[in-house]
């Protein structure tokens, strides 16, 4: 049965002839992931981890893209974020992944979300809330079995087993979280899946979650009842080191401001780091780190940077990264083929999020986080 999802309202968005850039977010793309993990590798459940406004992507426009298409079940980090995904899915599961707490506690009812609960001290405020309002919300219960940040810890999921037998207990969902599911032959992988495989026989009946993006791709003993995809939805590699088997999601382009000739042995950007090996001519982007293009990813004398995509040749970023501007060496492209008002094209096409980020140093997690905040924002395929 079809879900009722309301319309969303155009989001707000400067005009692209009042911006240096433009950052197109393909809908379809995010659903198409969404489908791939779900007929070809899942034979459980996939929800979709809409968290960080969706990786970067637009939480409300993503949720109702992903819960048309099919998806039932959301994890956000705060009760803000489970409150826009409701607005975008009226009948979905929502988990809260930064727990409970009384400043959030009448939300929960509210909007009907379902906080993940991260300690014992948590729980039991859980329980005197829920005991207090006469309420059978349910909640996930989180247990570390190798993150080491928010969890209850393996013995105590060992006592609190017994509840999960007990009339209202309460108890949702039990989840655990892969700290290295993207390095597949880490040892760690091992550890953690076979505890949480003895946890989880403890409680019985109780469906069960373990593999985020990359965990899905270890195969069928991380995927239990319910799978919580995130970077992999939005084009991030799930699988570093192989090709990448998801749709890239956005693109990111700039206009050429000025093109300026640079003399041999002449210096480029801030702290003069790149020197020009030749006579060079750069294309000036408008479009610099507070755009999402980060700083490190301009090339110096020592190390190479990233690139963009300029009259359909690739061609070397240089020099740092400024705010609003960026530089790009476009000596090996045809005179005549670039001029000023054209556009550059930092991300997307044959330059995906996961290079962009290897030639800053990050994880295209943060790079997608980050992109396009003043830019022309264009939804295609909804």
């Amino acid at each position: 049965m079809a879900l009722a999802v309301p319309i969303a309202e155009p989001v707000e968005t400067p005009a692209a002839a009042e911006t240096g850039g433009t950052l197109t977010i393909d809908l379809a793309a995010i659903e198409a992931n969404w489908r791939a993990l779900t007929r070809e590798l899942l034979t459980v459940e996939c929800a979709a981890v809409v968290k960080a406004n969706a990786y970067g992507m637009g939480l409300e426009p993503v949720t109702a893209q992903l819960a048309k298409t099919g998806c039932k079940t959301f994890f956000v980090a705060d009760i803000a974020e489970a409150r826009a995904v409701r607005s975008r899915a009226a009948d979905a599961t929502i988990y809260v992944l930064d727990g409970f707490t009384t400043d959030w506690a009448d939300a929960f009812i509210d909007i009907n979300a379902r906080p993940v609960i991260n300690s014992t001290t948590e729980l039991a405020e859980w329980d005197a809330f829920v005991s207090a309002q006469s309420w059978r919300g349910g909640a996930a219960l989180h247990i570390d079995t190798g993150m080491r940040r928010l969890g209850i810890t393996p013995d105590e999921a060992v006592a609190l087993a017994p509840r999960a037998q007990t009339e209202n207990h309460g108890i949702a969902l039990i989840m655990s979280h892969l700290a290295c599911a993207d390095t597949p032959a880490h040892p760690l992988n091992e550890t953690q899946i076979s505890l949480f495989r003895e946890l989880r026989m403890l409680y019985g009946g109780i469906p069960a979650s373990l593999a985020n993006s990359s965990g899905i791709f270890l195969g069928d003993s991380t995927h239990y009842d319910l799978a919580r995809p995130g970077a992999a939805l939005y084009g991030v590699n799930p699988t570093p080191g192989k090709p990448n088997p998801m749709q890239s999601v956005v693109e990111l382009t700039g206009r050429i401001l000025q093109i300026r000739n640079v003399g041999k042995d002449e210096t480029v950007g801030y702290g003069a780091t790149w020197t020009a090996k030749r006579p060079t001519r750069l294309a000036v982007i408008a479009l610099g780190y507070a755009d999402g293009l980060v700083r490190a990813g301009g090339a110096s004398d020592d190390r190479p940077g990233g690139a963009a995509i300029i009259a359909g040749e690739r061609c070397p970023i240089v020099g740092r990264i400024s705010m609003d501007l960026t530089c790009i060496d476009i000596t090996d492209v045809p005179s005549g083929a670039v001029h000023r008002g054209d556009i550059a094209t930092l991300v997307g096409g044959e330059i995906g999020v996961d290079e962009v980020a290897a030639a800053a140093g990050t994880i295209g997690y943060e790079i997608l986080t980050r992109l396009g905040p003043r830019c022309h924002l264009v939804y295609r395929g909804g």
